[in-house]
């Protein structure tokens, strides 16, 4: 029986010049956003918010995916070093206040669900459907493994193709910011540790990110 890379099951080929190239032909910009204290703004500030994203929104002649990764803070690093600090500390008081800090810290964490957050903007640029790859048959067919043969790029497609993309992403970051949140484009090295992530979550939690410069993942 052949053996099967993983590789196989991504929908994306590789990543270049801070671009995502999908095994289709598309092109995806992602954008790390702030975030909003919404829930500790008055009523107008609340209302200007969902007004101004509702401007925000209807602006767009082209899809974009927002998606909101949250993940369980793991403190051990953080509870290490403070035991560290405990064995370093001179006076007796200081090694009982550092001690009772760390048993508030570790019973607080393992009473409550303490989850980190980050939101991002996925802005889509693709050849064959343009700008308007609507309707229910074209949002099937975006579900479907494709050939890889169909991502075929060459310089000047990729060049053209980017260029097409960078100015939906300025105009997504002017949109964004105007509802009062700040955005950045990822990287390329940025782009791959995110997608390690998000497909090696046990590892990512213990820590054990590779060096991806060393194994020639980065190319920009």
């Amino acid at each position: 029986m052949p053996q099967v890379s993983t590789q196989n099951f991504l929908q994306f080929d590789f990543v270049r010049e801070g671009v995502v190239l999908l095994s289709g032909g598309g092109l995806r910009a992602i954008l790390m956003t702030s975030g909003s204290n919404f829930g500790l703004k008055s009523q107008e500030e609340q209302e200007a918010t969902v007004y101004a994203f509702q401007n925000f929104l209807n602006s767009l002649d082209f899809d974009v995916q927002i998606i909101v990764h949250s993940r369980k803070i793991d403190i051990e690093p953080y509870l290490a070093s403070l035991a560290e600090r405990l064995e370093q500390a001179d006076s007796e008081l200081l090694q009982v206040q550092t001690r009772e800090y760390i048993e508030f810290i570790r019973s607080f964490v393992e009473g409550a669900n303490i989850m980190a957050k980050q939101f991002f903007v996925v802005v889509p640029y693709d050849r064959a459907a343009g700008a308007k790859g609507k309707g229910l048959v074209a949002s099937a067919k975006a579900l479907l493994p494709v050939s890889k043969k169909a991502s075929a790029f060459t310089e000047q497609d990729f060049t053209a193709s980017r260029g097409q993309l960078m100015e939906r992403v300025e105009f997504v970051v002017q949109g964004l910011h105007k509802t009062g949140l700040r955005s950045t484009m990822l990287s390329t090295e940025e782009i791959i540790e995110l997608l390690w992530k998000l497909y090696n979550p046990e590892k990512d939690a213990k820590g054990q990110m590779p060096n991806f410069e060393e194994r020639g993942a980065v190319s920009d």
